[in-house]
């Protein structure tokens, strides 16, 4: 997934903010309008929502003259991907997933575990059901300060 840069950043915060789901989409004028701290030319707002639509960010339908744009995707799920793409960067994953997990505040980790037991098909506040592969497991998977280990190879108790 391509980064964005600072203005298709805000667009696309502007986007995400303003139209819902369900919405038809904002023009041009009504995002230019949105940023309207920013003193940006008409023309340079539907420029970068042409290259954001050409990026698979936004999608867009006509309308008379006009486009209509909304976000391809929630923003939440493009900070996933972006993340996921960090994952790919190199190195152990596992090891990325470990520091990650242990950088997180209590809040964020109580979310994390319910996210995964709710993928596992777990229920219940706390459960991990002994599941080895879940949150309580990857750390097993990483090993010192190196963090690299073959997939698959246990970790020594």
């Amino acid at each position: 997934m391509t980064r964005l840069g600072d203005l298709e950043r805000a667009v696309m915060d502007v986007l995400w903010d303003v139209v819902p789901g369900t919405s038809d989409g904002v023009t041009v004028r009504e995002v230019a309008d949105a940023l309207d701290g920013r003193e940006l030319a008409y023309t340079t707002v539907m420029t970068v929502l042409d290259r954001l639509a050409g990026k698979g960010m936004v999608q867009r339908e006509r309308e008379g003259r006009a486009w209509r744009y909304r976000p391809s995707a929630s923003r939440e799920a493009h900070i996933a991907q972006l993340m996921l793409d960090a994952l790919d960067l190199g190195g152990s994953r596992d090891a990325a997933l470990v520091r990650f997990a242990r950088s997180v505040t209590g809040t964020e980790a109580e979310v994390l575990r319910a996210a995964l037991g709710s993928e596992a098909g777990l229920t219940g506040p706390g459960s991990t059901g002994g599941d080895a592969g879940g949150a309580a497991g990857l750390a097993d998977r990483v090993d010192g300060p190196a963090g690299r280990r073959p997939a698959g190879e246990a970790a020594e108790r």
